[in-house]
């Protein structure tokens, strides 16, 4: 997709095979995803690293929560894919483009995986899934990765995935489980012109 400043995500947005995993849209309307969902962003580890603007507590929030990720991906300025095995279809995280800026051709992107999924390099493969779209089909020139310091397994598959450390940003995130106090980021970058990772 060319860069301008009519562009906008793919209407609908694809589903992207690879590596073993399949990357979809979340389905509000599916009590499995909602559930799985809510268990990802109330794990204990998700909560120690982010404070999400709209808490989710419960199964209504819940769904409410992805309907509204629906209905960003139609506008075009987000799009959040719920991460399956391939085989199995069971749910095993998430990953997404937040905050897509067509005009300056660049997007955040963020990722979590479920308790039982990690230590099989998910995230990392969902990202580099997520980022090549991002990069090619999507045509946007700059991704960004912010992650709270001490964060190093996120650190770790920034790494993996081609972002570079580009330095810190001093209270540019919530501290865990707070809205009036701020801890700092480190920012990581890949841009489409960097090499694939290997």
């Amino acid at each position: 997709m060319a860069s301008t400043d009519e562009q906008h995500l793919t209407t609908p947005v694809p589903e992207l095979h690879g590596d073993g995993i399949r990357l979809r849209l979340w389905e509000p309307d599916s009590d499995a995803d909602v559930a799985a969902w809510l268990r990802g962003v109330t794990d204990p580890e998700f909560q120690r690293w982010n404070t999400p603007l709209k808490p989710v507590t419960d199964l209504d929030s819940a769904r409410e929560s992805l309907r509204r990720k629906g209905r960003e991906a139609v506008e075009g300025t987000s799009v959040t894919y719920c991460v399956v095995d391939a085989t199995s279809g069971a749910v095993l995280g998430s990953v997404g483009l937040q905050a897509v800026e067509p005009v300056l051709s660049v997007a955040r992107v963020g990722y979590w995986v479920l308790p039982e999924a990690r230590g099989r390099r998910i995230a990392a493969r969902a990202l580099n899934l997520a980022s090549r779209w991002a990069l090619t089909e999507l045509g946007l020139h700059r991704l960004e990765l912010g992650h709270a310091i001490g964060h190093e397994a996120s650190c770790r598959v920034a790494e993996r995935c081609g972002y570079r450390y580009e330095g810190t940003l001093r209270g540019a995130m919530f501290e865990a489980g707070q809205r009036d106090a701020f801890r700092d980021v480190h920012l990581h970058g890949r841009l489409a012109t960097d090499p694939e990772p290997s």
